[in-house]
């Protein structure tokens, strides 16, 4: 009957041990799915400051596309009245 109970005594420390590895390993698994989700979150942010510099490069593209094509029509209104009256 001793070694039944010291096997016994032993089985519980084992299912302790057991036990407790189960629920480090379940807490580590939440962490290793939050750290995932952070980054994501990460990339995501990072992809969202890259949209944001390209929409402020258009913008300024834009910007100087608009003043180009005001001064290509005031060339080519000047150059107009210089024909016009030189005919």
């Amino acid at each position: 009957m001793e070694v039944f109970n010291g096997l016994v005594g032993e089985q519980m420390r084992i299912m302790e041990k057991l036990l407790y590895l189960q629920g480090e390993l379940e807490r580590c698994e939440e962490i290793e799915t939050q750290l995932q989700i952070l980054q994501k979150e990460t990339e995501l942010k990072e992809v969202q400051l890259e949209i944001g510099k390209m929409k402020e490069e258009l913008k300024q593209i834009q910007q100087i596309f608009e003043i180009q094509t005001e001064k290509v029509i005031r060339v080519y209104q000047e150059n107009e009245l210089k024909l016009s009256s030189s005919s």
